[in-house]
Order: C-alpha cells, then sequence, then structure tokens
C-alpha cells in the first residue's frame, strides 16, 4: 500500500502571510526524500492554497505520482491538461466548505464526466474518481472508464474522532472493503483518503484491496511536532504494520 502525501497546507500557511514561506515545493520534496510514493495538491478555483505556479513547479520536482485534485471547472481542467500530471483526482468543489464534504456525485455530473474523461484519456493522463464507498460508485466509475477511484474516508474519520471505535466504525470499514473488492473485480485501482490520522488509520490500512493512501492535513498537523520527514515516516509505519 503507498503514502501519497498531500501539500496543500503548507500553502495555506505561506497565503496566511503573503510571501513565500514555507514552501509546498520543499515540503514535497522532503517527504518523497522521508519514502511518500507520491505527491497530492488541490487547486481550488479560488486559488486558497496550492496556485498555479505550484503545479508546474511540482510537475517538474515531483518524483513519484503526482495526483493533481480538481473540480469539473473549465479553467481548472485546461490548466490540467496543459501540466500533464500523471494523475487527476476529480472532486466535487464548493465555495463555502472548508475542507471537501464528500464524494462527487457522479449522476449528477454524469454527462460532465462523459465530456472530460476522454479529453485526459486522449492526453495520456490517468484519471481517478472521489466518491463515497457504495457500489453504483464503482459501477459508475467502471461505466466512465475511470483508472482508479479515491474512497472518502472523511465519514468515517469524523464518527472516529467523536466516538472511537465501535460496531458502527465496523460498519464503515464494511463499506470500504466491498467497495474496493468491488473496484478490483472489475478492474480499477483503489485508494482512500480524507480525514485520516495516526489514530484512525490502522483499519484502512487493513484492508488489502486498497492500493493507496492520500493524507494531508493530519500528517502536516503531525510535522509541526515532530517534523515532515518523521511525520511521513510514522504514517508509513502505521500503514507497513497492517500488512497491506
Amino acid at each position: 500500500m503507498k503514502l501519497n502525501v498531500n501539500i496543500d497546507h503548507f500553502a495555506t500557511l505561506r497565503n496566511a502571510r503573503g510571501n513565500q514561506y514555507p514552501d509546498p515545493i520543499k515540503a514535497a520534496m522532503i517527504a518523497e526524500d522521508a519514502g511518500a510514493h507520491g505527491i497530492v495538491c488541490h487547486l481550488r478555483e479560488d486559488r486558497r492554497h496550492i496556485r498555479d505556479e505550484d503545479v508546474s513547479k511540482l510537475k517538474s520536482v515531483v518524483r513519484g505520482q503526482f495526483d493533481f485534485e480538481i473540480s469539473l471547472a473549465p479553467e481548472i481542467i485546461d490548466i490540467a491538461l496543459r501540466i500533464k500530471p500523471d494523475l487527476v483526482t476529480l472532486v466535487p468543489e464548493n465555495r463555502k466548505e472548508l475542507t471537501t464534504e464528500g464524494g462527487i456525485d457522479i449522476d449528477k455530473t454524469r454527462y460532465r464526466l462523459i465530456d472530460v474523461i476522454p479529453q485526459f484519456k486522449e492526453a495520456n493522463i490517468a484519471v481517478s474518481l472521489f466518491v463515497e464507498p457504495t457500489p453504483e460508485s464503482v459501477n459508475y466509475a467502471k461505466e466512465l472508464q475511470a483508472d482508479m477511484i479515491e474512497l472518502h474516508t472523511g465519514h468515517y474519520a469524523d464518527y472516529h474522532l467523536k466516538r472511537g471505535f465501535d460496531n458502527y466504525t465496523d460498519e464503515y470499514i464494511s463499506r470500504f472493503r466491498d467497495a474496493a473488492n468491488r473496484a478490483k473485480d472489475v478492474g480499477i485501482k483503489v485508494a482512500a483518503g480524507h480525514g485520516l490520522t495516526l489514530d484512525n488509520i490502522a483499519p484502512i490500512a487493513a484492508i488489502k484491496e486498497i492500493d493507496e493512501l492520500s493524507i494531508g492535513h493530519a500528517l502536516i498537523a503531525d510535522a509541526m511536532f515532530i517534523g515532515l520527514d518523521n511525520a511521513v515516516k510514522a504514517y508509513l509505519t502505521k500503514i507497513q504494520d497492517q500488512g497491506a
């Protein structure tokens, strides 16, 4: 199981003062040196953290997988087609949200996806859909010829924060496992992410059908106390301890 590090919030801190540090590009390089398999960033329409110039620089320095999270806004699609990351992850985006609140509504965005996904395919860019862990989401992703799905773990993470581990968290894990199994059955790679921490990651990391985990906010928060390289290594250890 691979670990991809989202470096958005280094840019958030940089932008708070309107200067050039901390540099998210340097953060990406440190994360990879510490063992991260790839780097993730989300270019939001309001540019609240990652900026256009960051994306270009990341494309030139990331050695592993460069996962570019984007909405379906035409301007952002054009940037992705120009930059040519290894992977685009299509996510819903609400200007008022603090962070992504759920998986993309494939049924509602179906015709837009039918138009956009072939454009990425023609540009040799792999496509992932950020979805809720349901059989319907997997079936839609297969129908739309997505290469990967990323299972939204945010609701699970929120519940764990309030209640810890109990029978209901087991239900969440069952949904992730069922969705991942279904994706493997139809030939789609599986990632998972959102809200994962050192405290709640173990049950997700134990699902062997999941290929990759994408972690940002919690890892960066931990890095403030123990350093970025140590934070990356701590998450890698948690994942590897599950034997996935």
